[in-house]
This record gives structure tokens, sequence and C-alpha cells, in this order.
């Protein structure tokens, strides 16, 4: 399992509308409003053999209010 964070820059008063929009996606486990230069912070589970790049632009960047992503991509989970 892959886990990735995508930061999301939203048109205009789009925030919440996008963060239901993505809270729909299978692979979408947690939307938080943020400040700052991006409006949501997405944490996301992806199956190893998937690829990040398609999922980033056919899955989050396609949804409706979307201006700008950013992705990260991890590699270890420390707690």
């Amino acid at each position: 399992m892959q886990t990735i964070f995508i930061m999301v820059k939203c048109e205009l008063g789009k925030s919440y509308a996008v963060a239901d929009d993505a809270c729909g996606v299978e692979q979408v486990s947690e939307v938080y409003s943020t400040s700052g230069e991006y409006d949501l912070l997405m944490k996301c589970y992806l199956d190893d053999k998937s690829d990040i790049g398609h999922f980033v632009t056919s899955r989050i960047q396609t949804l409706p209010g979307v201006k700008d992503t950013f992705t990260v991509i991890t590699f270890k989970a420390f707690s």
C-alpha cells in the first residue's frame, strides 16, 4: 500500500465542494482544510501497483473546482 498526500488549490469559493467530491473517491482516506497557499490536504492510500501520476491527474485534478495540486509521495511511516 502506498500513502500519498495531495495538496489542492481550489477555485475561489469551491473548497467545500471539492472536499465533498474528494470524499467520494475510494482511495481518499481523509480531507483537511488548510491555511496557506493550498486549500485542502488529502491523504490517499493506493495499491502498490497503482500509477500515482495517473491517479492524481485522472481522479483528483479532474474534480470540479480544482485549480492546482502538489503531491507528496511518502516512503515510511513512523509512529
